[in-house]
């Protein structure tokens, strides 16, 4: 359990991750190098940031739902899907043991930090889709669930983008979408987590409720602005996620 002072960053930290996450998706990317930063494990780091961002998600969801701006319905095969590659994929992190995670999670930042880079610039107009939702979950869902239940970070900023390529969505629609995605691929991998003994509680909640905080504010900007918004943001963490990512020891 890291001492009270760090205890505090990693809040304000997860405060601000619930925020941008809720906009741009990107909030793992702050929260688990902090996390790493702190000392702990890299699969109790994994956990517990799992935890955390789960609950942060949560806040934002139900804040897309209650205002109209998430269907769930044309949702319901990939959710099914992406929990299924969820599970395989916490499963494999969970044998592949901290020492090798302590190399591979750099080098996942790393990538995630380049896709933001090139990511190409996405609006709030509706395209023809080129996938069916039966397609999408067949092929796109289940890879990311997988990619969700082994590591995480980018997840969020990834999924609205196959959703506007693939499903033909307008960047709000896809971003309200994305959410719950993300809860439910952030759901079943905290619970095995949870199941595995690996999350540190007291550290979980408090950046929960600093997670939940900042994902409501967000949230609500997104739908009051929509692209206008969240294309600059995402801009704006791809710049200094690459920066942090180029000076990681």
């Amino acid at each position: 359990m890291p001492d009270p002072s760090v205890f505090l960053l990693l809040v304000v930290i997860a405060f601000a991750a619930g925020f941008i996450s809720s906009i741009a998706g990107a909030g793992g990317v702050l929260t688990l190098p902090a996390l790493l930063w702190a000392g702990l494990p890299p699969i109790t780091a994994l956990a517990t940031n799992k935890v955390q961002s789960t609950l942060g998600t949560l806040s934002s969801t139900w804040n897309f739902f209650r205002k109209g701006h998430l269907d769930l319905k044309p949702l319901v095969p990939s959710m099914m899907s992406a929990l299924v590659g969820s599970c395989v994929g916490t499963w494999t992190v969970q044998q592949v043991g901290n020492e090798l995670l302590g190399i591979l999670i750099p080098v996942m930042l790393i990538a995630i930090g380049l896709y933001f880079l090139i990511s190409p610039r996405m609006t709030d107009e509706h395209r023809e889709a080129r996938l069916t939702p039966v397609q999408f979950a067949l092929t796109a869902a289940p890879l990311m669930g997988f990619y969700g239940g082994f590591f995480g970070p980018g997840m969020g900023s990834i999924f609205p983008f196959l959703m506007v390529w693939l499903m033909g969505y307008g960047l709000r629609r896809a971003t309200a979408q994305t959410k719950a995605m993300v809860l439910s691929v952030n759901g079943v991998s905290a619970t095995i987590f949870i199941i595995g003994g690996h999350v540190i509680w007291p550290l979980a909640i408090g950046m929960s409720l600093a997670q939940i905080v900042g994902a409501r504010l967000g949230s609500n900007l997104v739908i009051s602005r929509g692209a206008a918004l969240v294309q600059p943001v995402i801009i704006a963490v791809t710049l200094v996620v690459a920066l942090k990512l180029l000076v990681m020891p």
